[in-house]
């Protein structure tokens, strides 16, 4: 059992030495979801390996060093936490376990629990040019992916990011092949952004966090997940994504008018052409792995359109708990966004926990994929430069988890094999956080506990 586990931190610390990512939820605020390096992701395969039914953690050791371990003053008067035995659901140790605390980013791990199981790990997202109504009109239809690559995107970045996004140009060459095959070499073109409807900006949401990059307007019909060339966020995605679209076309010889705007695609309109992302089990490792608030946001409305709920953020939050609910873990979730940007989510530990075992179990291996996205300490996404200290060294290479900040807030919520090869679910979360460089420091060791049970 020593051997396999040895070799399982050396698979991960060997996989993880030449991995790159960017970390999004490392200051006090919140962060822009970055624009992601690629990245290879460590697979759900090894981490979800049996590595033998080992004993649990004996209760009265753990919850000691545990309930030290969380009465650190640096995570303040409201604290919390959880560990589960993902085997037998137990309960191993619980720190008022059912107190809701706002979650930050690991609210992504509700998000991604809910596309998996509604939409499917195999989906991909599509982005279309259909026939107009008007003879000589074309529809540029947004599908809700936000990976989808401008022109400003080398090809050779197309090819090393992970996974591997649709692209405008390839879009419009296809269209303007269309075209040209049925003898047509100018267009009226116009937007069709319609799959998302309501407000842009969640309930919670602060004013600032367009402005500051933290995430863009959300749309069904963006580009480099609403960026300009100077890495801003821009004001209107779908305007933007179109623009971007009609001056390709002319470049593929096709004259489009300089008036694009917004428009609606008939009702079983014919299909020019069309490119597709990744599939969504990829797209799920990408968002937590990176903390991609984009992405989040994209794939909590693909839910909602599976569900035939409304396509908004009131949509979004029903179809949460429809899902939950129909997967047996609803209790302790209410969020308002896929992000967790929104200061009105609350979360319970218990509940984050929960779902991090139902993804982990081999009854739900359309789930695993969860898992597999969840950063790796030390290594990989948001816990690249995390497990260095003393107190979380021997974490490194063991411990997976989804990070969650904002002001006031840090949150950890994860897994790890203990010493016996246990597989253990955790959460950690503190939402009065005075000084969150110490906070982290609180919650990384916390999750190396676990990890040395």
């Amino acid at each position: 059992m020593v051997s396999t586990l040895a070799l399982l931190q050396i698979f991960v610390v060997l996989a993880g030495s030449y991995l790159i990512a960017h970390d999004a939820d490392r200051t006090p605020a919140p962060v822009a979801s970055p624009k992601p390096n690629p990245i290879p992701l460590v697979t759900a395969g090894p981490v979800l390996a049996a590595v033998g039914d080992g004993a649990l953690p004996a209760k009265g050791t753990l919850t000691t060093r545990l309930a030290a371990a969380m009465g650190d003053p640096a995570l303040g008067g409201s604290v919390a936490g959880i560990v589960l035995d993902v085997t037998t659901g137990a309960t191993v140790f619980d720190g008022r376990s059912g107190t809701p605390i706002t979650p930050a980013s690991t609210t992504k791990v509700v998000t991604a629990v809910t596309v998996l199981a509604s939409v499917g790990p195999d989906a991909r997202l599509a982005t279309r040019v259909v026939k107009g109504t008007a003879p000589g009109s074309i529809v540029l239809v947004g599908g809700g992916d936000p990976t989808l690559a401008g022109p400003g995107t080398s090809a050779a970045e197309r090819k090393d990011a992970y996974p591997r996004p649709a692209s405008l140009d390839q879009l419009a060459s296809r269209t303007a092949k269309a075209l040209k095959a049925a003898g047509v070499t100018s267009a009226d073109l116009s937007y069709d952004a319609s799959l998302f409807g309501g407000p842009r900006t969640a309930p919670g949401w602060k004013p600032t966090y367009i402005p500051e990059g933290s995430v863009a307007p959300v749309s069904a019909l963006m580009i480099d997940e609403g960026r300009a060339a100077n890495g801003a966020r821009v004001p209107d995605p779908a305007q933007t994504a179109a623009g971007a679209f009609a001056a390709l076309l002319r470049k593929n010889g096709v004259k489009v008018g300089r008036d694009v705007g917004p428009g609606r695609a008939p009702a079983a309109a014919q299909e020019l052409a069309r490119v597709e992302s990744g599939p969504v089990y990829a797209l799920v490792e990408r968002m937590l792995t990176h903390s991609d608030n984009d992405l989040a946001e994209a794939l909590a409305r693909q839910a909602a359109v599976k569900e035939g709920q409304p396509h908004t953020f009131e949509g979004v939050a029903a179809t949460v708990r429809r899902v939950l609910t129909r997967l047996g873990v609803a209790e302790g979730v209410e969020v308002h966004d896929g992000s967790g940007l929104s200061t009105r989510n609350r979360i319970t530990p218990g509940g984050l926990a929960r779902i991090l075992a139902l993804a982990a179990s081999p009854a739900h291996p359309g789930l695993h994929s969860l898992i597999s996205g969840l950063p790796v300490a030390g290594f990989t996404g948001t816990l690249h430069n995390r497990y260095g200290r003393s107190g979380s060294a021997a974490g490194a290479g063991l411990v997976r988890a989804k990070t969650g900040t904002l002001n006031g807030v840090n949150t950890l919520a994860g897994i790890a094999y203990t010493s016996e090869g246990r597989l253990l679910t955790f959460a950690f979360m503190a939402d009065q956080v005075a000084d969150p460089t110490q906070a982290i420091a609180a919650l990384d060791k916390m999750a190396t506990i676990v990890s040395q049970s």
